[in-house]
């Protein structure tokens, strides 16, 4: 690179929480600092800025540096490593090969189909004028100009679905909040995403709040609504501070508040924090919770959107539905309907986490093919495991096994495996999950997390995850699978509101696909992948083991033994059964009876 020829680079650092806790924004001073102290600031004009998740959190932090447009990627960006990219890169003109991004970060994003997150790792989620600039509130500058019966048409044709779980039509809610009596009307944004495992809502407010903005905007004129609420919980720091500052700056450039748009329409959006209840993410609580008062679900006698908030004609859709809304109206019903399955249109994002290779944010198209996801967007299973199940849908989905990884992804197909599509966590399982425990575990989340408001969800959970712990405990009977399947039918009959309705999913889908493990427990007092410490013993091959000492220096009890190169052991009685031995061995002589 000529010293004397000016070049326009730009470097953007990947700032979603991943990334802020990867030390993105330690990357950013390093990149400023080292800028300034070469004197690049003149000679090449550089920009640094930060974006929102890039998605490939495992690769965290990621970079781009843009040279005149020809963009390199590096992973695992870290302080110390900036001052050799500035020399080699951006002065010598040639990337530093070994620090950047290899096949597996092509292959995580080949499959990948990015609407709603088209902007999230582009542009600054600060800035909106770079959202301006990429086309943001073109779409609501041209729906505020449109009669609001053919928004709602629009929305209806898109085949456009919620996001938020159940997968109701968007434009046929959107209709009835439209046609419901009253001059007082709210839209909502749900973005208290709760869900173990779940990142997408925050996400997407993280790295393009103007989306959401611009989508309840929209909503808001075809519908009548003056007054908006984005219920997000409080323990989302940053996209709660990236949301405040979007809505300022939508209120500065007058695309909020009095007129907007140059018309008569008045809108205007407020943040309310909820402090961190699951069972607030169902539509009545969390619109009690705005009211100020308990975050406790009411009987949907009557539909949200006749009387929902404050007794109010009120349409809720969750965050990844608004963000969808732009582009629908910009591009066209036709556009968006042209990707997806027959039913469920357009893409999904999901949270791919577990016991997967390649963790990160991923959006792809309806009706992928699980296993796409899982071996070709996901890397498959780390050390050679073997995939067991994936969940879906958060604590009220199922497990999905190997069986049915060739299952089209979208509403239809999960509802019929006995699972759903939630919010989009998807957490994976290999061979050592014991889905016996994994059914207690979400048990055990929605017991912790039900507001005990009706008897079915307080009582019938709590029973339920009795009869588990014990079945883990090795004191189960036959007579507990009988009672396991008994009160699950009454729970998700009887119970008020969608939590207690869909809790027993774990329970039904592992009974289903996973019933010889729940036997092992019951009948062979035994857990076949060595989870449940009660059922588990652990032994070392002494034809295998090598030892090299491994399992000793790590074993907490002291319970491991043996001279050095020599088959080692353990002591059963100083034992914990902790399973720290077999995940630290790398010769697989520790084995689990």
């Amino acid at each position: 690179m000529n010293s004397t020829e000016k070049k326009e680079i730009v470097i953007s650092v990947c700032t979603g929480t991943g990334g802020v806790a990867a030390g993105g924004y330690k990357v950013i001073e390093a990149f400023d600092r080292t800028l300034q102290e070469k004197g690049m600031e003149a000679q090449f004009k550089p920009r640094t800025h930060k974006v929102g998740c890039r998605g490939f959190c495992a690769k965290d932090v990621l970079v781009d540096v843009a040279v005149n447009g020809e963009v390199q990627t590096y992973q695992f960006v870290t302080p110390e490593k900036v001052e050799k990219i500035v020399d080699e890169h951006l002065v010598g003109g040639r990337p530093v090969e070994k620090w950047l991004v290899k096949k597996d970060y092509h292959d995580f994003n080949k499959k990948q189909k990015k609407r709603v997150l088209a902007n999230c790792g582009r542009i600054d989620p600060e800035s909106i004028d770079e959202y301006i600039a990429g086309g943001g509130y073109v779409a609501a500058g041209k729906a505020l100009k449109t009669p609001p019966e053919e928004i709602v048409g629009t929305i209806k044709a898109s085949g456009l679905r919620g996001r938020g779980g159940g997968g109701f039509p968007t434009g046929v809610k959107w209709e009835s909040c439209q046609k419901a009596p009253g001059d007082v009307k709210y839209v909502l944004c749900n973005a208290d995403e709760g869900d173990p495992g779940a990142f997408m809502d925050r996400s997407i407010i993280e790295g393009n709040p103007h989306a959401v903005i611009e989508g309840m905007i929209i909503g808001a004129h075809a519908m009548r609504a003056a007054e908006g609420y984005v219920y997000i919980r409080a323990e989302y720091p940053l996209a709660v501070d990236r949301l405040r500052l979007a809505l300022d700056q939508a209120r500065e450039y007058h695309f909020l508040g009095e007129n907007i748009f140059d018309t008569d329409f008045n809108f205007d959006i407020q943040i309310k924090l909820g402090a961190g209840a699951f069972v607030c993410g169902e539509s009545t609580a969390l619109m009690t919770s705005i009211e100020d008062k308990a975050g406790e679900p009411r009987p949907k006698y009557v539909h949200t959107t006749d009387r929902g908030l404050w007794g109010k004609p009120s349409c809720l859709n969750n965050v990844e539905t608004w963000a969808n809304v732009p582009a629908i109206i910009a591009k066209g019903a036709d556009w968006y309907a042209g990707i997806g399955s027959e039913k469920s249109k357009g893409t999904k994002i999901f949270s791919l986490v577990g016991k997967i290779n390649n963790t990160g944010l991923v959006e792809v198209p309806m009706g992928i093919p699980l296993r796409d996801i899982i071996f070709e967007i996901g890397g498959g299973i780390p050390n050679k495991r073997k995939f067991k199940a994936v969940q879906t849908g958060g604590p009220s989905g199922g497990c999905i096994p190997a069986s049915h990884l060739d299952m089209p992804v979208d509403y239809e197909h999960l509802y019929e495996v006995g699972s759903m599509m939630g919010s989009g966590g998807m957490i994976v399982m290999d061979e050592d999950t014991c889905m016996v425990d994994v059914a207690k575990y979400f048990l055990h989340f929605c017991m912790d997390e039900s507001c005990g408001q009706c008897t079915p969800c307080r009582e019938g959970v709590t029973q339920m995850v009795r009869l588990l712990t014990e079945i883990t405990q090795g004191k189960g009977t036959p007579a507990h699978i009988g009672m396991l399947e008994e009160l699950s039918g009454m729970v998700a009959d009887t119970s008020l509101c969608g939590l207690g309705k869909s809790a027993p999913n774990p329970v039904l889908s592992t009974l289903k696909y996973f019933r010889d493990e729940y036997d092992a427990h019951i009948n062979e007092k035994r857990c076949p992948a060595g989870v449940c410490r009660e059922l588990t013993t652990f032994t070392i091959d002494e034809a295998t083991c090598t030892g090299c000492g491994v399992c000793a220096r790590n074993c907490p009890s002291g319970a491991i033994s043996g001279e050095k190169k020599e088959p080692h052991t353990i002591d059963q009685a100083k034992c914990v059964r902790c399973r720290v031995c077999y995940e630290k061995c790398k010769f697989d002589a520790v084995r689990k009876n």
